[in-house]
């Protein structure tokens, strides 16, 4: 009886000391394995064996960690108020020095960033943070790396999540787009208008040295108007032809005129011509 009490006490101290002595480092972990306080070094993942009560391994995950940056309230360069909301990719590279130098890693570094991101926006204008978010990114990274190498930390990434914008300037932004789109549809329309005007211009020389082709252009504004089956058609006669005609007509009548009326004896003297004139009209005086 006293034999397999025995055997059970000892195979409860086995169990507790496989308990207490076991331990497993994951894949994506590294193991820092302290005794009586001081680090003797590192442990690779798989089953590890510590002494108990005189070891203690600290077990730290390499994995990248995603931390969001909750929104800041930040005055840009131009004094423009906005909320800008961000998020922060960091991995830990030395296990060792992210123990030892830093209590609380994942604290830290959401603190320094949120400082980091209002100092870096607050040198710039409005109109840089929101056209420029790749340099801005770069610049917030940059910082936080800086500071965060010596706890054996990576920043990997650094994004601008949300920018929110007061309602007053949102506003604003919207009257400065609508006036820019109409500013560039006045130049397009003009634009438009200076080509039409050269290939009117164009045409013109072209029925000018070939004055069919105007009549042509008539014919086919006559069959365009057809289509339409309309009752009446209002057809545009050439001005300037009209005028010409008009004109040549006009000189062939003063012409006519002037061939009909009947030219005086040659060698008449002028003075005989009005006293001619002159019993003619006494003549009709006395009747």
């Amino acid at each position: 009886m006293g034999v397999v009490w025995g055997v059970i006490i000892a195979v409860v101290l086995v169990a507790l000391w496989a308990v207490l002595a076991l331990r497993i480092v994951k894949q994506y972990e590294k193991g820092v394995l302290f005794r009586l306080g001081r680090i003797i070094g590192t442990r690779e993942p798989g089953l590890r064996v510590i002494i108990p009560v005189i070891d203690n391994l600290r077990r730290i995950s390499l994995r990248i960690v995603t931390m969001p940056i909750q929104s800041q309230g930040i005055i840009t360069k131009d004094n423009v108020s906005v909320d800008i909301a961000a998020v922060a990719y960091y991995r830990v590279v030395d296990a060792v020095q992210s123990i030892v130098a830093i209590e609380n890693v994942s604290a830290a570094i959401n603190q320094i960033a949120q400082t980091t991101l209002r100092k870096v926006v607050g040198r710039h204008s409005l109109d840089e943070t929101l056209s420029e978010t790749d340099r801005l990114n770069v610049d917030i990274r940059e910082i936080l790396e800086r500071t965060t190498v010596e706890w054996g930390v990576e920043v990997t990434l650094v994004e601008l999540k949300d920018i929110q914008l007061p309602e007053s300037m949102k506003r604003a932004m919207a009257r400065e787009a609508e006036a820019e789109r109409e500013k560039r549809a006045k130049i397009i329309n003009a634009e438009g208008e200076s080509l039409a005007a050269a290939a009117l211009g164009e045409a013109s020389d072209v029925m000018m040295a070939h004055p069919i082709a105007l009549q042509l252009r008539n014919l086919q504004s006559l069959v365009e108007i057809a289509v339409d089956k309309n009752s009446t058609v209002v057809f545009p006669a050439p001005l300037m032809s009209t005028i010409g005609e008009l004109g040549s007509f006009l000189a062939r009548e003063v012409a006519a005129s002037e061939r009909a009326a009947p030219a005086p004896p040659v060698g008449t003297p002028l003075r005989a011509l009005d006293d001619d004139d002159d019993d003619y009209d006494d003549d009709d005086d006395d009747a």
